[in-house]
């Protein structure tokens, strides 16, 4: 008998069961296995940024490479070059990709902030970091919107639906409390946090809530319960480079679930992920780590007068402007830029002409984080 179950692609899908799916779905051996891996890998990542010294500088790198990451996963493309000489001044002007990454970006530390603050999931907080990520201020997806997903291309199937989200008002309203509830409430749904990442992740898309920006703003929900469940002190944990390496996969789990209740199989591919990206992220962590350590040790010998917090800054993000020095022990824009210029003669910095302003690249690091 097939498993196949009552499902029109071409109709929303108002019937997309609640939470929790049956016990016997998504509690399984193979589950528990995964949800072990995981765990042990998330745990020594949680434990090795704790005893990093200052946390934001590696925060800010990693949290850009999953802005960049998850951009790339909806089509929107932009070079490390182009972005990080954005992130080195005032954005304000900038347009294009290079844009919808930084916004992205922003929504992260929005929500993060949020969820530290409050410590749990509203439809007020999805709609926030949706706003941001859009830049616009529309909210739920209201019921003329007859929003679709069609695939993608040029070819002869470019442009068929292959799935229509549930309509309606009330409808996506039950749908949505229903998942904050499963998020928040861990005494009624008493589940490990990574089968409710995996679980959340995929009632998300499929109540697709918003008429764009939805598979970005389930990426960052995604970050924020790992942060909400303690699983992670800071946000530097992210999924979207494992999505774009196994994209077929993750759009063909996904559709499993919704056509054939399939639900063992994604949250395995889930679990995968956060496995394989905290082994990642520890690597490019002590990469990262182990560079600023010779570089502090370097500039310790031949330049003792600048602070370890002036070294600190220029390992934020790859690009930084003599102003952003400003603060960090350094009183005037001139002494920024004969701090940098001399960090220039030594070979850390690199200047780059951005218009009328002169800016300087940690050429190491830049080359560390291009690495895939």
């Amino acid at each position: 008998m097939s498993n196949q179950i009552q499902y029109d692609r071409n109709e929303p899908y108002n019937h997309l069961p609640l939470l929790p799916p049956p016990d016997d779905k998504i509690v399984t051996i193979e589950i528990l296995q995964a949800v072990n891996k995981a765990n042990r890998a998330l745990a020594e990542l949680k434990g090795l940024a704790k005893r990093l010294p200052n946390q934001s500088m590696l925060v800010n790198t990693i949290s850009l490479r999953e802005a960049k990451a998850s951009t790339e996963i909806e089509n929107i493309f932009t070079t490390d070059d182009e972005l990080y000489r954005a992130l080195s001044g005032n954005d304000s002007g900038l347009k294009g990709n290079a844009k919808e990454v930084l916004r992205y970006r922003q929504a992260l530390w929005k929500g993060f902030n949020d969820i530290t603050e409050k410590g749990i999931f509203n439809i007020e907080l999805m709609v926030k970091i949706y706003q941001e990520i859009k830049e616009i201020h529309d909210g739920i997806r209201p019921a003329q919107s007859e929003t679709t997903i069609k695939k993608r291309g040029r070819g002869t199937l470019g442009g068929t639906v292959v799935y229509t989200p549930p309509r309606g008002e009330k409808v996506i309203q039950e749908k949505l409390d229903n998942l904050i509830d499963y998020l928040n409430n861990d005494i009624k749904f008493s589940y490990d946090p990574l089968i409710k990442l995996a679980v959340s992740h995929y009632q998300f898309e499929a109540i697709h809530p918003f008429r764009d920006g939805n598979g970005r703003s389930g990426r960052i929900l995604s970050i924020l319960l790992m942060i909400q469940k303690k699983l992670l002190d800071v946000p530097i944990l992210y999924l979207s480079a494992f999505i774009i390496e196994n994209k077929d996969d993750y759009y063909a789990l996904l559709n499993n679930v919704t056509t054939l209740r399939k639900w063992e199989d994604w949250i395995i591919y889930m679990l995968k992920a956060v496995e394989e990206t905290s082994i990642y992220t520890l690597n490019k962590i002590n990469e990262i780590d182990n560079l600023f350590q010779k570089t502090n040790q370097f500039i310790n010998l031949k330049l003792p007068h600048i602070r370890k917090e002036t070294i600190e800054k220029i390992f934020e993000q790859p690009y930084i402007s003599p102003k952003k020095l400003i603060g960090q022990g350094i009183k005037s824009i001139n002494t920024a830029k004969k701090y940098l210029g001399q960090m220039e003669k030594l070979g850390i910095m690199v200047p780059k002409k951005v218009g009328k302003e002169t800016i300087y690249l940690n050429i190491d690091l830049f080359n560390l984080l291009s690495e895939t």
